[in-house]
C-alpha cells in the first residue's frame, strides 16, 4: 500500500512542478522546454517501479524499471551487438536506399505527368501492403543477413518521402514559377533555386515519419529471419524464454535508437530551413 500512495504523491508532486513551470519564465528557454518531458519521463519510470512493486507484479507480467536497467547494465556488449545488425545495417542503410530511391521517384514524377499517373497508384498500391506479408517474402528474396532487413525498410520508407517530396515540389506559387520562366530560368535552374527550397520543410516532414517506420521495419523482418544477433531475433528468443527483462532492454535501446535519429533529422531540418516560419518562431 504505501507503494502506491509513494506512487500518487510522486505523480501529483511532479503535476505541480510542471504547472509552475509552464506558468513560468523558465519554460521558455531551451533548458526549459528539456526540463518538462523530462521530468514527466522520470515521473512515469517512478510511477511504474512503485505500482510494480506496490501491486507484486510478477516479473514475467511487467518488470519494474530497475530490473530493466540492471539488465541493460549487464548485456552491453550483446545489445550493442544487436543495435549494429537492428539499426546500422538494416534501418540506417535501408533508410538511406529508400529516401534516395523516393527523392529521385519524385523529381521523375514532377517532371513527367505520365510518371506521376502511373506510379503514384502504384505507390500507393505499395504503402497498403502489410508489412507481415512482405517481410517474409523479401527474407526468401534476399537472405537472412541485413540486406533482407534494408528491403524491408526501404519499402517501408519509400512512400511516405515520395508524397511529401511530391507535395513539396508542386508547393511554390505560380507567380514565382512564372517570374523564374521570365528570367530565362530552364526546368533544372528553377528546380534547384526555387522549387527545392521551398520543398525543404515538406521532404523534412517525410524523413521524420521515415525514422520511426525505418526501425520498425528493420525490427520485425528479424521475426521472420535473422542471424543469431538482432533486436527483432532477441525479442522473439527471449520472450520465448520468458525473458522480460531482456526484451523490455531491447525495446528501450530501440526507443531511444529512433528518438535520436528522429532528433538528427530534426536538427539538419533547422539548419536547412532556418528561414521558415515555424523555425524562427521557436
Amino acid at each position: 500500500m504505501i507503494w502506491l500512495v509513494a506512487a500518487l504523491g510522486v505523480w501529483l508532486g511532479a503535476w505541480g512542478l510542471n504547472i509552475w513551470l509552464s506558468h513560468s519564465m523558465v519554460v521558455r528557454s531551451r533548458v526549459g522546454r528539456l526540463l518538462v518531458p523530462a521530468i514527466f519521463g522520470v515521473t512515469v519510470l517512478v510511477v511504474w517501479e512503485f505500482v510494480v512493486r506496490g501491486l507484486a507484479v510478477p516479473g514475467v507480467i511487467l518488470p519494474p524499471p530497475s530490473a530493466i536497467g540492471t539488465r541493460i547494465a549487464a548485456s552491453l556488449p550483446v545489445l550493442w551487438q544487436d543495435f549494429r545488425q537492428t539499426f546500422v545495417k538494416g534501418a540506417l542503410t535501408g533508410y538511406v536506399m529508400g529516401c534516395g530511391a523516393a527523392f529521385v521517384t519524385a523529381v521523375l514524377i514532377d517532371r513527367s505527368p505520365f510518371l506521376q499517373r502511373g506510379l503514384m497508384p502504384i505507390g500507393n498500391f505499395v504503402a497498403a501492403l502489410p508489412i507481415v506479408g512482405i517481410a517474409p517474402i523479401l527474407v526468401m528474396w534476399f537472405g537472412f543477413d541485413w540486406q533482407s532487413k534494408a528491403a524491408v525498410v526501404v519499402v517501408m520508407v519509400f512512400f511516405p518521402v515520395l508524397v511529401n517530396t511530391v507535395a513539396g515540389l508542386a508547393a511554390s506559387e505560380r507567380m514565382q514559377r512564372d517570374l523564374m520562366a521570365t528570367w530565362g530560368a530552364g526546368y533544372w535552374q528553377s528546380l534547384f533555386k526555387l522549387r527545392l527550397p521551398a520543398a525543404m520543410p515538406f521532404i523534412f516532414n517525410g524523413l521524420k515519419i521515415a525514422t520511426t517506420l525505418a526501425m520498425i521495419g528493420a525490427i520485425v523482418a528479424e521475426f521472420f529471419g535473422s542471424p543469431i544477433v538482432g533486436m527483432g531475433f532477441r525479442i522473439s528468443t527471449e520472450v520465448g524464454k520468458l525473458g522480460l527483462d531482456m526484451v523490455w532492454a531491447e525495446i528501450a535501446v530501440a526507443a531511444l535508437a529512433g528518438s535520436a535519429f528522429y532528433g538528427v533529422v530534426a536538427m539538419i531540418e533547422r539548419g536547412v530551413t532556418f528561414w521558415h516560419p515555424s523555425q524562427r518562431s521557436r
